[in-house]
């Protein structure tokens, strides 16, 4: 983790990306007005971004997890890298070619670290508590589980190094590329427009809305499980907008993001760990 750069994009007049005043943000999106009617335009095209930002995830997971989903193995991953490079490329050419602000590589800061270990830890024990007490006893993601191993399968995941691989990928790779999307930027930009509190629903609703239709796709779109696991999505991705907001670093909420992937793993293998072989 020592190694994982913090991605800032700094403004030259500004000590941190997302840590103007209210008022600069106002005279950011033109709210004071400017000749032209520049800083007007510049405000829809910034909320054409976050909307493009909040509903790209759903397409993409649309496409490669439900559209796809009978589809040749190649065809899957084809659809998930293209859909994926484009959805983590966005933040970047925003910020970088419209925004011409530079992006500064900030190393790990302890600010935020020891509240996204605890919340990640208590999400971690919960988790499992919940798998192994009640879901697995009564036999309540049976069904889920042969949808479980047709998926990874897709992936050609049919070993337990290969799973291992995997669970590191997203639990460290892939959950630091989903805060730099979710918090860094999606977040970033809508407490630009909007105040904190309603910055932090509005991107923890965009946060939840992809992992719908994974949760529908294996459990079924009118199943409790389904709606519940959905909404604890949105308070993790709600108290991550926090806690990115109060900390100024990602490491915090990676690091809980990977402590609760790391759980979803553990279950997970549980669930299939009789197909996979050694």
């Amino acid at each position: 983790m020592s190694n994982m750069p913090e991605m800032q994009g700094d403004l030259p007049s500004e000590p941190r990306r997302g840590q103007e005043t209210r008022a600069e943000r106002a005279e950011t999106r033109g709210e004071r007005g400017d000749e032209g009617g520049r800083g007007g335009v510049f405000c829809y095209a910034e909320t054409a971004a976050v909307v493009t930002a909040v509903l790209f995830p759903v397409l993409i997971t649309w496409v490669y997890f439900i559209a796809l989903a009978g589809a040749a193995p190649g065809l899957q991953q084809a659809a998930y890298g293209l859909g994926k490079s484009l959805q983590f490329a966005l933040p970047i050419l925003w910020v970088a070619i419209f925004r011409r602000q530079r992006l500064v590589l900030r190393g790990p800061q302890r600010a935020g670290l020891l509240d996204g270990l605890a919340f990640g830890l208590v999400v971690f024990a919960a988790a499992l508590l919940l798998y192994h007490l009640w879901l697995k006893p009564s036999g309540y993601l049976v069904p889920a589980a042969g949808v479980v191993r047709d998926k990874i399968a897709a992936f050609y995941v049919d070993s337990l190094w290969k799973y291992a691989a995997m669970g590191v990928f997203y639990c460290v790779i892939h959950a630091f590329l989903e805060e730099y999307y979710w918090r860094w930027f999606v977040f970033d930009e809508l407490r630009r427009l909007l105040p904190v509190a309603a910055a932090i629903a509005v991107s923890a609703l965009g946060f939840t809305l992809h992992h719908i239709l994974v949760l529908g796709f294996y459990f079924g779109w009118f199943s409790i499980a389904t709606w519940f696991f959905s909404l604890a999505v949105a308070v993790g991705g709600a108290f991550w907008a926090w806690l990115y907001h109060r900390s100024g670093s990602l490491y915090g909420p990676w690091l809980s993001h990977l402590l609760i992937d790391a759980a979803i793993f553990a279950v997970g293998y549980d669930m299939v760990k009789g197909w996979l072989a050694t």
